[in-house]
């Protein structure tokens, strides 16, 4: 079976557009996924793993970065595998909902 090609989701991030990383996926032969303007709610991140971090640690005060990067990898760690499945199929569902609104501004997940 012939490995899947990886796909990279650019959400028009500073750090996406920048040489370095235009240089890295070019020679990976990675296949960019270029991101609508004003669809926020497409990217995983936006709708599915920062609101669940944020919700875990809602409150807490941290006092180094190192305290932050460990409560977010424990964070990281307590999410099943069937709920990342789960956001990526549902990350699915909003780009053919995107495409639908040929790229036009929409909100939310609209049901799905």
């Amino acid at each position: 079976m012939a490995k899947p090609e990886p796909h990279y989701h650019h959400n028009n991030a500073p750090t996406h557009r920048s040489f370095k990383v235009s240089q890295f996926l070019a020679k990976n032969n990675m296949t960019m996924i270029p991101h609508p303007p004003y669809s926020l709610d497409l990217a995983p991140c936006d709708f599915f793993l920062f609101p669940k971090l944020k919700l875990q640690m809602k409150g807490r005060r941290f006092d180094t970065i190192e305290e932050i990067q460990e409560e977010s990898q424990q964070v990281l760690d307590t999410i099943p595998k069937r709920v990342f499945q789960g956001c990526f199929q549902a990350w699915q569902k909003r780009w053919d909902r995107c495409i639908r609104a040929k790229g036009e501004y929409f909100e939310g997940d609209g049901g799905i």
